[in-house]
């Protein structure tokens, strides 16, 4: 049998690589002649993902709600990869970062336009039986969530609004994170005390984010973004994207939650409590939270609106049942 000269420079180049590893090539041929095709099955484990719905009760729909948390957090794990790579890449090019961005806009794009899936996928009344036995775990508690905001902006930019002007970028992570916006969601308003979802999260969580942000500090996406020249930071379809990826984040995402939560928890006299504890009226309105990655990068007008509109328009076209 005649070998053409690609097979044969093929066959030379693994030579050499499995001779680095001590082992003939022979060897190795004779596990790839023995071994099993690939299926589609067992690459992505598909059984195991599968078998990962356990719902705590009889109710149909509550499996509705543990797959698209679970669908939301292998979207934030995307993200993530995108950001991990954007932190690695000591001199990121302008397309480089737009590529990255555009990818983490793809995904949370691709999270909003799906949360009808939670907003009128669930018959509601299925919905307000089965959280009670969810009580006190909340979406409130997804550090991947919270990892996306410490990788994406400078960790000042995460501080509560009217706590934000005591601190500078420069200021200690661990002061800054007492006074971490997201304690808002999870604090007892009328006493000041930590809901128990809180407490959980701070105990599993809170010292493995504070590293996270000490080890990210000057890495974020919005520092790799300050190291390009003063001209590539006016390019205009990467300044495009980080607005994008600011709404995204700060807006659309916890307005989807908004539009949930008037959905199913609202009623005309008074506000079912969410699982959590946590005080979504005050809480998941972007215009109150005043949440903004890049400050820089919008206009004062831009920021006092920040999220009114989309407020609004829930408001007036979603009406609790």
């Amino acid at each position: 049998m005649e070998f053409s000269a690609d097979l044969k420079d093929r066959i030379e180049k693994l030579s050499e690589k499995y001779q680095a590893s001590g082992q003939e090539l022979l060897a190795f041929l004779d596990g790839l002649l023995y071994a099993d095709y690939i299926t589609y099955w067992d690459y992505i484990h598909l059984d195991t993902l599968l078998s990962l719905q356990t719902p705590r009760t009889p109710i149909p729909d509550e499996e509705i709600f543990i797959m698209y948390h679970q669908i939301t957090e292998l979207y934030f794990k995307l993200t993530l990869h995108e950001l991990k790579q954007v932190k690695a890449n000591e001199n990121p090019s302008v397309d480089f970062l737009k590529e990255k961005v555009r990818r983490m806009n793809r995904y949370f794009g691709a999270l909003t336009h799906s949360f009808n899936v939670m907003v009128d996928g669930m018959d509601r009344e299925q919905f307000l039986q089965f959280r009670m036995a969810l009580i006190p775990a909340s979406g409130f508690q997804s550090a991947q969530y919270r990892k996306i905001e410490i990788a994406s902006a400078d960790f000042v930019q995460l501080v509560r609004q009217d706590k934000r002007s005591s601190f500078s970028a420069d200021s200690e992570i661990e002061e800054m994170y007492k006074e971490i916006y997201w304690q808002d969601g999870a604090t007892i308003a009328a006493s000041g005390e930590k809901t128990l979802t809180l407490r959980q999260f701070e105990e599993k969580y809170g010292e493995e984010l504070i590293r996270m942000a000490k080890a990210w500090r000057g890495s974020t996406l919005w520092h790799k973004y300050k190291q390009l020249s003063k001209e590539d930071q006016k390019d205009e379809g990467l300044l495009k994207e980080l607005k994008q990826l600011d709404v995204n984040v700060n807006i659309n995402w916890p307005l989807e939650h908004y539009r949930s939560a008037v959905r199913y928890l609202a009623k005309r006299e008074e506000d079912v409590r969410a699982t959590g504890g946590t005080n979504w009226q005050k809480y998941l309105p972007p215009r109150f939270q005043k949440r903004i990655f890049y400050p820089e990068i919008w206009t004062d007008q831009e920021m006092a609106e920040w999220g009114r509109g989309w407020v609004n328009d829930v408001l007036k076209d979603l009406k609790p049942e």
